[in-house]
This record gives structure tokens, sequence and C-alpha cells, in this order.
């Protein structure tokens, strides 16, 4: 009977170790997310060397009349503050999600264009929701959302497609 409860005592012993371990070394990631002391690193770019050449390709094409900013959260270009809806859940919907680039008029600052460079990883079932999700978003907010799927557009395409849109604006 003895023998039994020694072996009890040692279940129980190790258990208790094995619990004191997880809450101690939980314990240690909580305080280094509690004091904000995460590490980073720069990044070499931006975007893809892809994004880089497309990049290039589009402030060749509009750079005279537009800006091109890269990598633009929905936040930045979207106001979320609509009367009749929860403004939070609205920011929140938007607030992870960016676009490749935007067209910005030089003379206003205005966003005119959204453009999207769209790579295989458009072609996941997660991308596609979200990218139909993010032309809705467009659509209602009365901006256009424009799609590349080829980084080897030409110049004078990529300005033919822009005037194709703004004709379908007008």
């Amino acid at each position: 009977m003895e023998s039994a409860n020694v072996w009890i005592l040692i279940v129980i012993v190790l258990a208790l170790a094995v619990v004191w371990l997880k809450i101690t070394s939980g314990s240690e990631r909580r305080k280094v997310f509690k004091d904000n002391t995460y590490q980073y690193t720069a990044k070499e770019s931006l975007m893809s060397r892809t994004e880089q050449e497309f990049f290039i390709k589009l402030d060749r094409a509009v750079g005279e009349r537009y800006f091109v900013f890269p990598q633009v959260h929905l936040s930045a270009l979207l106001d979320h503050r609509i009367k009749g809806q929860e403004w939070r859940y609205a920011f929140r919907h938007i607030s992870g999600k960016s676009v490749d680039y935007v067209l910005c008029d030089k003379l206003t600052l205005k966003p005119t264009y959204a453009i999207e460079l769209d790579d295989f990883t458009h072609e996941r079932n997660d991308r596609i929701k979200r990218d139909a999700e993010v032309e809705r978003i467009f659509l209602s907010a009365r901006l256009p959302l424009v799609r590349f799927a080829d980084k080897n557009v030409t110049e004078v395409q990529i300005i033919q497609t822009l005037a194709e849109v703004r004709k379908t604006l007008a």
C-alpha cells in the first residue's frame, strides 16, 4: 500500500512541476507583450521584385499626373465613420487590408485609383473571397479598383486601362 502512495505522490509532484513550468514560461511571454519590447529589422524593400518592376512601369505611365503610393491600407483611403453603422466594426473590417498601389492626383492629392497587381496568390480560395470583398468595398466607396493580372503589361496598356475605367465612371 505504501508503494502505491509513493507512486501517487511522485505523479502529483511531476504534474505540479509541469504546471509550474507552463505558468512561469507563459508569464515571461506575457511580460514581453506587456512591456512592448518586441524586436524588428528593416525590410530590404516595401515591395516584392514583381511589385517593384510594376511600380516603375506604373510611375512612368502616370507619373506626370499622379503620385503613385505603394502598399496603402484601406483605412488610410476610406472613411469608416458612416452614419448608421457601427464605426468600430467597420474600421476593423478594413484595418488589415491593403492595396498594392494608389494613384493620387498631383494637384489635390485626392485618391483617384486603387490598383492591385494580381499574382498566383490571388487564385487561392481565401484570396478570392478577400478580393471580392475589397471590390465590393471600393465599389460602394466609388473609388475605382483596377486589377492588372500581368506584370508585363506595357505603359501604354496601363494608360489605356485607366482611361477605360475613367469612361465607365463618367
